[in-house]
């Protein structure tokens, strides 16, 4: 009886300790998880972003990361008129889309506008526009192509 008794109280202590050690393990995972949140929330900062090449000059500075992100977009295509606005728009995922409103040649206009957002690049994205080309059709439909990615740069003060 009493090595009935040893065995039964050895076996408690084994599934005790499994338990905890499960326990432990389960929340590691958790704080894992939640600092991989926090970076991913971090994948667009505010600052500036910029290219430069070829006639070329397209400047953002990104000035509130949060439920909006909002900005200033300056750009200036080689051979074309040069737009100076504001951008405001939403960040979903590594996707931000908004309304760019700027002024060229004295008259505001506005138009959407997307990025994606990946190693602290802003990739221009483009597709069908409606019939006035002030919004995408299909949100969904956006190619984003790297021919002139806006690099993370330091501000100019």
């Amino acid at each position: 009886m009493k090595k009935l008794a040893l065995l039964a109280l050895a076996l408690l202590t084994i599934v005790a300790c499994e338990n905890n050690t499960k326990t432990e393990n389960q929340s590691v995972t958790k704080e894992e998880i939640t600092v991989k949140k926090s970076s991913e929330k971090r994948a667009l900062e505010t600052g500036c972003y910029e290219y430069n090449s070829d006639g070329n000059n397209v400047k953002m500075e990104i000035t509130e990361v949060n439920k909006n992100v909002t900005g200033d977009l300056n750009i200036a295509y080689s051979e074309k008129d040069a737009n100076q606005g504001e951008f405001m728009g939403t960040l979903t995922g590594d996707k931000l889309i908004g309304t760019y409103t700027f002024n060229s040649e004295g008259t505001e206009s506005s138009r959407e506008i997307a990025f994606l957002v990946k190693d602290n690049q802003l990739i221009e994205g483009y597709g069908d526009m409606n019939e006035d080309g002030t919004k995408f059709k299909d949100v969904n439909a956006i190619k984003y192509k790297f021919t002139m990615p806006l690099t993370k740069v330091d501000c100019d003060k």
